[in-house]
């Protein structure tokens, strides 16, 4: 790819909530590949998430090759000296796309956060507008605040979900995923009502939230994304005991089924519906150019 053409790249996320086809019309690694620059683009797959690395990095590797991909490669780290190793680093450095597969976003983390590795995935989306996609625990580490731990309840309960430092790529948002398939939004509304700071999303099974910085989002796949915005609910939360569930009142709820696509005031107008307001925050605080951290 061209320096011009570089230049003119945003930097992609996309953000999957687990089990996306990888074995039919591949919908959504389709489209990963087309934001990453098409057959020829350059693609890194990190398998840190996974205890099972190599099965993990063959499944990606034979979707990716059916693609039509050549150019793709594994990152197989097993420690936090690999994350630093100038060899990775420098694949990350000439990669057009890197993606993160599942397992356990903690142990993602443990082995990623904080090391040289992580701060050229920051570099390679915004200085040099690559693509960065996670499924599952790939999705929930993009996010600054990381549901770390949390049980899927059937109500929302005070101190049943526990966060931690993600990766950072986007912030004031915590990720779930498998959202609908495991009835998880009591565990957001858990997370919500404890952090109104943050909004929550959650993405379905199959489905991909797709954020173009500082334009606008779209959500691909079969499912839809729901966004729990808690910031002027009304909740009694910091006075009940823990695992009791707290009131919550005037907690807002966005839901964008698949073919949903906004783009910020400004933009072009065909190339997505105009906005609503309730949506705006939310917009321009996932779009926005943050600054490397």
């Amino acid at each position: 790819m061209s320096a011009h053409d570089q230049q003119q790249r945003n930097g992609h996320l996309v953000i999957i909530g687990g089990g996306e086809d990888r074995k039919h019309d591949k919908e959504i690694l389709s489209r990963f590949v087309e934001l990453c620059g098409g057959a020829d683009a350059r693609i890194v797959v990190i398998t840190a998430a996974s205890q099972i690395a190599t099965e993990m990095w063959q499944i990606y590797d034979r979707a990716f090759r059916e693609l039509g991909v050549s150019r793709h490669s594994h990152l197989e780290l097993s420690s936090r000296q690999d994350a630093n190793s100038e060899e990775f680093v420098r694949q990350v450095a000439e990669s057009d796309g890197i993606f993160m597969t599942g397992g356990d976003q903690k142990r993602l983390l443990a082995l990623i956060g904080g090391t040289a590795l992580d701060a050229e995935m920051h570099v390679a989306l915004k200085l040099r507008g690559a693509t960065i996609g996670g499924t599952s625990a790939g999705a929930s580490a993009m996010s600054g605040h990381m549901l770390a731990q949390g049980r899927a309840e059937p109500r929302p309960e005070k101190g049943s979900v526990s966060l931690g430092a993600g990766l950072g790529f986007l912030h004031r948002v915590v990720i779930d995923q498998h959202f609908s398939e495991r009835q998880r939004l009591a565990r957001l509304l858990s997370v919500v009502s404890q952090n109104p700071y943050l909004q929550g999303i959650g993405i379905d099974e199959d489905t991909a939230l797709i954020v173009e910085r500082g334009v606008g989002i779209e959500v691909v796949g079969e499912g839809a994304v729901t966004i729990v915005d808690g910031r002027t609910m009304i909740t009694n939360v910091a006075d009940i005991a823990g695992g009791d569930t707290p009131e919550l009142i005037d907690v807002r709820l966005h839901l964008l089924p698949a073919g949903s696509k906004y783009q910020l005031p400004g933009a072009d107008p065909a190339q997505g519906k105009r906005l609503p307001a309730p949506l705006l925050d939310f917009l321009e605080n996932v779009t926005k150019r943050n600054p490397i951290s």
